[in-house]
C-alpha cells in the first residue's frame, strides 16, 4: 500500500516546508483539493455532511493545485502529486490539458490527474459552466484531454466540444493517469468506464470495499477488467496496520491521510506538522512496504 498525504486545509506557506519532508520520508504523493471561490451563502447543500454545511470555515486556504505542483516539484525528487479532487467540468478542457501537461513536464512526470464532477452549482454559475450537463461534459473532456496529450495534430468533434486540427505543445512525455473520484453510482460507473483509478470519500472500510467491488463489476461490463485498477481510500474507521492490511487485501492500493492529527491534533504549528509527517512514516509507511 502507498500513502498519500492530503494537504487539505493547510496554510499555503506550510506546504513548501511539508513537501520536502514527506519526500525524504518515503510518502508516495501529496494530494490537493480544489475550489476556486466560496460564496458566503450557498444554494447547493454540501453532499458529504448530514446538515449540508461545508467541512471548512471561511478563509481556509485553497491554493490552485497545479500552481502548487509547479512550486513544489523543484524542491522534491520522488514524491508524486495528485488531487482530491480536481473539478474538471467547471473548466475549459483545452486550458486543463495545457496546465496539467505543463505540470507533468516540469515535475518529470510525477502528476496524476484525479477528477470529479463537483457539487457546487454556485461555483459552476460563477465560472459560467453548465452545472446540469457536468457529468456528460466530464466524460467528453477526458476524451479531449487524452487526445491532446498524444501530441501532434489532432481534431475532435463531439456534442459539447468541437475543434478542427490543432496541436498543443508541449505534450507530456509519458501518459498522465486519470483517476475518478465520487461515491454515487454515476461516479463509480465513470471510474469503471474511463478511469485508471478511483478515489473514495471519507467512508468506512466496508463501504470502500463495497464500492471497489461495484467498480470491478462495472469494469467487466465495459470490457476493462483486464486493466489494473488503482484505488485511493480515506477510511473513517481504519487507523493501524492491521486495518490497513484488510483494505489492501480487498484491492485498496493507496491510503490518503493527514498524519499530524494522530500525534498533535489539528495543530497549526509547522514543526509539529513536519514531525507528524516523519513519525507517521516511521510508524506506518515504512512497516507497510
Amino acid at each position: 500500500m502507498k500513502f498519500v498525504l492530503t494537504t487539505s486545509f493547510s496554510s499555503i506557506e506550510h506546504l513548501t516546508e511539508i513537501a520536502p519532508v514527506a519526500d525524504e520520508c518515503g510518502w508516495y504523493a501529496l494530494s490537493f483539493s480544489d475550489h476556486i471561490v466560496h460564496p458566503e451563502n450557498i444554494t447547493t447543500p454540501y453532499p458529504y455532511t448530514d446538515d449540508g454545511s461545508r467541512r471548512w470555515p471561511a478563509f481556509t486556504d485553497w491554493p490552485d493545485p497545479f500552481v502548487m505542483i509547479g512550486a513544489l516539484s523543484p524542491i522534491t525528487k520522488n514524491i508524486r502529486f495528485m488531487n482530491n479532487v480536481f473539478v474538471l467540468p467547471m473548466r475549459n478542457p483545452l486550458l486543463v490539458a495545457k496546465t496539467v501537461s505543463t505540470a507533468a513536464i516540469v515535475s518529470n512526470n510525477r502528476v496524476s490527474l484525479c477528477i470529479g464532477v463537483g457539487w457546487s452549482k454556485d461555483e459552476f454559475d460563477l465560472l459560467q459552466q453548465d452545472f446540469h450537463t457536468r457529468g456528460k461534459r466530464c466524460d467528453e473532456m477526458v476524451e479531449v484531454l487524452r487526445l491532446l496529450w498524444q501530441g501532434g495534430w489532432v481534431e475532435h468533434h463531439g456534442k459539447f466540444y468541437d475543434f478542427d486540427r490543432l496541436e498543443m505543445s508541449p505534450a507530456p512525455s509519458q501518459e498522465i493517469p486519470i483517476w475518478v473520484g465520487g461515491i454515487s453510482e454515476a461516479a463509480l460507473k465513470r471510474a469503471a468506464r474511463l478511469g485508471d483509478g478511483w478515489i473514495s470519500d471519507l467512508q468506512t472500510s466496508q463501504e470502500i470495499i463495497d464500492c471497489v467491488n461495484k467498480i470491478k463489476n462495472y469494469r467487466k461490463e465495459y470490457g476493462r477488467d483486464h486493466l489494473p485498477l488503482q484505488v485511493m481510500a480515506t477510511p473513517s474507521d481504519a487507523f493501524d496496520i492491521d486495518a490497513y492490511r484488510v483494505l489492501e487485501d480487498n484491492g485498496i492500493t493507496h491510503l490518503m491521510t493527514q498524519p499530524w492529527p494522530f500525534y498533535y491534533g489539528f495543530t497549526e504549528d509547522i514543526e509539529e506538522k513536519k514531525e507528524g509527517v516523519r513519525r507517521y512514516a516511521k510508524d506506518i509507511v515504512d512497516k507497510m512496504r
